[in-house]
């Protein structure tokens, strides 16, 4: 299947880009919309975001062949890594769910078309309208393409003309959602733009910036306060910096009954994107005083780990990032040898996953593309302890434990700042309705006007 050159990213080489050519196409975005997309009803607009998602999980959708034939090689995931996750993610996206957003962020299924009450604002005579802004340009980093495809349809949602620059080498999935919606929607998809330059083009950016009423942002912490410091003072910025994420086990899922069931669960959660979202676990914390313990936990997770390899393999790696694996397997396998304390367990003839057993409970970060750290705890108050570097960044707890002790934990968790908490193999799995890192999504993008109506006038 052959792609038109639509947008900026599909021109072969890319094209010249300037500052005048990012101006024109952003106003022509701005145009796009007044026409094609600002009236539109939030139901049809649900209607064709479900529909094309719907579209996606057809073997025979040849947008979805061309993910599946070419993704491999342009991202450096295996196809059953790309597949699995393109199902779990596409199969999310349903009439109901998007029903479902709408209803939680803005509280009527019209907010964006009218201004409408619920029953105790028309107890106050008060209504409310939410509207997207104009033009939203979104800085989208990484491979993954859960979060740009996932910005570009809560865009138009808010009936925003969008403007979203990728990374170089990155835009291959967003592009081809955008020209899956071109498809069955050309009009909307006329208020889309995808581009790739590498970050740091500051004549590009300038010049894009100084069109947009919103950016949103997912990158480094470095790259957020560069962006931050760089936009016109009106432009408002939703970021989303570094996060880690870990599993929690309880020392009563570590038997043997449950201990197998658990560690392939952690285990889905470890090989979901090869381990390189925010939302993939780099660390499992086991509590002690189990009749299995953390060891026999990352015994168990080690197998299966193994069997998630020969099901769906992880993609190749770069020669820098083969390295990185085997130095810190060198590390470690240096401390096994001298303390009873470390473990290893690796995959036999290649990098392919690694897990470390430790009984300290300081985190440790993880290189991603599968190693993980196991560490021992006593319970949930060491463990959070050992987690104070990474204070204000834990997105995902994956849990395990029995339903008497799941609320309590997750109100402790919550109480010392994590933003989910999920059963273990869910982690990668987040509903569209998630709070991403404990705030509004639709919501965060939308202003509002309050109407308060005259009495008896």
């Amino acid at each position: 299947m052959e792609l038109p050159d639509y947008f900026l990213a599909d021109v072969e080489g890319g094209p010249v880009l300037t500052p005048t050519l990012i101006t024109e196409a952003c106003l022509t975005l701005k145009e796009n919309r007044a026409r094609h997309l600002k009236d539109r009803t939030t139901g049809e607009l649900i209607e064709r975001l479900a529909a094309v998602a719907a579209d996606w999980l057809e073997p025979d959708n040849p947008f979805r062949q061309r993910a599946l034939a070419e993704g491999p090689e342009l991202l450096g995931f295996s196809r059953a890594t790309l597949e699995r996750g393109l199902d779990e993610f596409f199969g999310g996206i349903t009439v109901e769910s998007l029903r479902a957003l709408v209803a939680q962020e803005l509280g009527h299924p019209e907010r964006l078309e009218r201004a409408c009450g619920l029953e105790a604002e028309q107890l106050e005579g008060r209504q409310s309208w939410a509207m997207g802004p104009d033009l939203v340009v979104h800085i989208a980093g990484g491979v993954l393409p859960n979060p740009p495809i996932t910005s570009l349809m809560l865009g138009l949602l808010a009936r925003s003309a969008q403007f979203m620059k990728c990374a170089r080498g990155t835009s291959f999935l967003p592009r081809l959602f955008a020209h899956s919606l071109r498809e069955v929607a050309p009009r909307l998809a006329a208020c889309l733009e995808i581009a790739e330059w590498p970050g740091g083009e500051e004549p590009l950016e300038t010049a894009l910036f100084a069109q947009a009423d919103q950016v949103t942002l997912t990158g480094s912490d470095a790259t957020v306060a560069a962006v931050r410091r760089r936009l016109p003072p009106r432009v408002r910025l939703i970021e989303h910096g570094h996060r880690v994420s870990v599993g929690y086990v309880t020392r009563e899922m570590c038997s043997r009954r449950l201990l197998p069931e658990v560690a392939a669960a952690a285990a889905r959660d470890v090989a979901a994107w090869d381990q390189l979202g925010c939302l993939s676990p780099q660390a499992f914390y086991v509590e002690t005083g189990g009749r299995l313990g953390p060891e026999d936990f990352a015994a168990a997770l080690a197998t299966a780990l193994e069997a998630v390899e020969r099901e769906t393999p992880r993609g190749r790696v770069s020669p820098e990032v083969a390295a990185d694996i085997a130095a810190r397997r060198g590390f470690y396998e240096v401390r096994a040898a001298n303390s009873p304390d470390t473990r290893l367990w690796q995959s036999p003839g290649s990098t392919a996953w690694t897990v470390v057993s430790e009984k300290e409970t300081r985190f440790t970060p993880s290189c991603g593309y599968r190693f993980v750290h196991v560490k021992a705890t006593p319970g949930p108050e060491e463990a959070l302890q050992g987690l104070e570097p990474v204070w204000g960044q834990v997105s995902t707890v994956g849990l395990a434990a029995p339903g008497a002790r799941e609320a309590e934990l997750m109100k402790q968790m919550a109480r010392w700042g994590v933003t989910r908490v999920c059963p273990l193999g869910r982690m990668q799995i987040p509903p569209l309705t998630w709070r991403h890192d404990g705030r509004l999504t639709l919501g965060e993008l939308v202003r509002w006007c309050d109407w308060e109506r005259a009495r008896g006038w």
